[in-house]
């Protein structure tokens, strides 16, 4: 999706982690103004910050933050170091004395032989005013190999909208779903309205065989297929990525092939017209394989 306007330093995370107590490239720089309050498309170049739920605390005084262990990659990885810059980044915005960032996953967005982008998921809490609110966005991490490190570029956050009035029954059984693992910035992303009901409905479907931890929806992920001109299906809302089947990684190297293909298959059985994942199951548009999606399996769709 088109890339938001990029974050300075430490400006972006908490920013957003203070909008949240009161989306394959694009080329911009580092972004240095909050998100916006009022909700836009989240297409468009600049939008809107996603949906958080406030728990306010018994006292005056919001109770202290939990510890959030570091998120660390895994075996399995194709470049584990550009992964860990993305995520050593996103937790030094985000973590100090009134915030605490979690990340759920990161996967690619894009991986090429010297950029990259990467998709780092989280959760967050944040101490205001005697409370604690709630929240979290995906980052679509960008960076170059320079000198044998991957170094961070740009930074471009979730901005999925204020939730709609108005919910397709569908959107409603996936958000109630115990079954289908939303994580915030992708939650918002279905409340909003925004997603259509066959990404909804085929979401439905296979989580009945299988329980499933969804990554990225709309929000957070590229505007355009990481390299080229051509305009990714996740900013249309035609789109969903799964990191996790079962309680399988598919990242991990212990992930049986046999569940991440009977998974691949079931999401074409289900409409999915371009299904991608680590394991090449037949011709494209069906299906496709790359370095990008080694870590994770995307559905498309075509309306």
């Amino acid at each position: 999706m088109r890339g938001s306007p990029t974050i300075s330093r430490r400006t972006a995370l908490m920013l957003a982690i203070a909008a949240a107590s009161g989306a394959c490239s694009g080329q911009h720089q580092v972004a240095t103004r909050p998100p916006p309050a009022s909700p836009e498309p989240s297409e468009a170049p600049t939008t809107a910050t996603p949906s958080t739920s406030a728990t306010p605390s018994a006292a005056a005084t919001a109770p202290a933050l939990p510890s959030v262990a570091p998120w660390r990659p895994g075996a399995g990885e194709l470049e584990p170091a550009a992964k860990e810059a993305a995520v050593r980044r996103i937790e030094a915005l985000g973590d100090d004395a009134n915030h605490r960032v979690e990340i759920i996953d990161a996967q690619y967005g894009g991986l090429l032989a010297s950029t990259a982008s990467v998709l780092v998921v989280c959760r967050s809490l944040a101490r205001r005013a005697g409370r604690v609110v709630a929240g979290g966005h995906t980052y679509d991490v960008r960076l170059v190999l320079r000198g044998g490190r991957w170094r961070v570029t740009e930074i471009h956050p979730s901005r999925p909208g204020r939730p709609t009035s108005d919910p397709s029954a569908a959107a409603r059984h996936v958000l109630a779903s115990p079954r289908i693992a939303l994580p915030p910035a992708a939650r918002a992303d279905v409340a909003s309205g925004t997603v259509h009901d066959t990404v909804l409905e085929a979401m439905l479907t296979v989580s009945r065989r299988w329980p499933i931890g969804v990554s990225v929806v709309r929000t957070g992920h590229p505007t355009y297929v990481f390299g080229t001109v051509r305009p990714s299906d996740h900013p249309l809302g035609r789109a969903f990525d799964t990191w996790r089947i079962a309680d399988h990684a598919i990242v991990r190297p212990s992930t049986p092939p046999g569940l991440i293909t009977a998974y691949m298959e079931a999401l074409a059985g289900a409409g999915s017209y371009n299904v991608g994942g680590p394991i090449l199951l037949g011709s494209a548009p069906q299906y496709f394989s790359d370095r990008t999606h080694h870590d994770h399996v995307h559905a498309g769709f075509t309306a």
